[in-house]
Parts: structure tokens; sequence; C-alpha cells
């Protein structure tokens, strides 16, 4: 008799490993899924900010205002010059703010010859209009048969940052320009 009382304690103290085991695999999983939304909400708010970053990039490169003046690239900035902002989910409020730093900046250039224009071309035509005239136009010299258009590269980066997510992206991109020789000279060094 005394065997089977002895069994009937045995089978509690089992019962309670095994429920403690339990509830240890339940806090496991628990966490893991926490860590799983933590991560995967981690990298949605990074890629917000990678479209952002890039949101601005296009904006800045689809207007030739960054030719023109590189310090105040962006066409309608929000606060400051070269601060674009995103408003992702359409409330008013933007979530992200992305700033060109530095400024959009001219790699290199290189005048275009008027035997490389392709004079069927309307946009090559205009290069050559008025190479007859060798004075009054900036930056043409007529003895190497330059064209009145210059090929440039461009370098923008941009810096898009939350505050309330804390994500922080850095995108750079160079674009490839054709501008008038009179505006490469202000432009390009």
């Amino acid at each position: 008799m005394r065997s089977r009382a002895h069994q009937q304690g045995t089978t509690l103290i089992v019962a309670l490993i095994i429920l403690v085991l339990l509830a240890l695999l339940g806090l496991g999983a628990y966490q893991t899924s926490l860590t799983d939304l933590k991560i995967s909400g981690n990298m949605q708010a990074r890629n917000e900010a990678l479209n952002a970053a890039q949101e601005t990039i296009e904006t800045v490169i689809s207007s030739r205002q960054f030719v023109v003046d590189p310090a105040n690239a962006v066409v309608t900035p929000c606060g400051e010059a070269n601060t674009y902002c995103s408003d992702l989910n359409g409330d008013g409020v933007p979530e992200y703010r992305t700033r060109l730093s530095p400024a959009p900046a001219c790699v290199t250039m290189k005048v275009i010859k008027v035997a490389e224009l392709n004079l069927a071309s309307s946009d090559d035509l205009g290069c050559a209009v008025g190479q007859s005239q060798q004075f009054g136009v900036a930056g043409l010299d007529a003895s190497a048969g330059d064209s009145l258009c210059a090929s440039t590269v461009w370098q923008v980066t941009a810096e898009a940052s939350s505050e309330t997510s804390g994500a922080k992206v850095t995108v750079s991109q160079g674009v490839g320009l054709r501008v008038g020789t009179d505006e490469m000279a202000g432009a390009c060094i």
C-alpha cells in the first residue's frame, strides 16, 4: 500500500513539470513571434525610407532646377532648401523628411562636337543652331567645332529619415544630362 501512495505524489510532480515545460514553450513561441514582428516592422520602415529617398531623387532629376541652382534643387521644398517631405498615408503629416546632402554636384562634363550631332534629331539640331555666330555665345570655341550643348554627369545623394520609426537611409544616384554650354559653365567646373 505504501508504494501506491508514493506513486500518486510522483504523478503530481510529473504533471507539474510537464505544465512548466509547456508554459516555457509557449513563452518562447511568444518571444519569437514578438521578435519577428519587430524585424518585419523595421524592414517595412527601412523600405519606406528607401522609397522616400528614391522618390526625392526622381522628383529632383525630373526637373532642371538642380542644374540651375544645386543648392535649391527641390522645386517645392518643405521647411528648408533641398528638403522634400513624403506623406505616405495621405493624412497631411509627412512621415519622412529627405535631405539632399550634399547638394547635387556635376561630376564630369564634355562639350559635344558638332560632328557628333545627329542633325535629323530635333534635340541635336537645337545644339547646332547658331553655329555660324562666333561672338556673343558664351563658351563657344568655333575652331574646335564645339556645339552649343554638353554632356554632363551629376551625383545626387538623398538621406531620408523618420522621427517616428527612427529609420534612416541614404541613396546616391548618378544621372547623365545634356545641358547648354551656358548652363554648364556655371554648374560644372
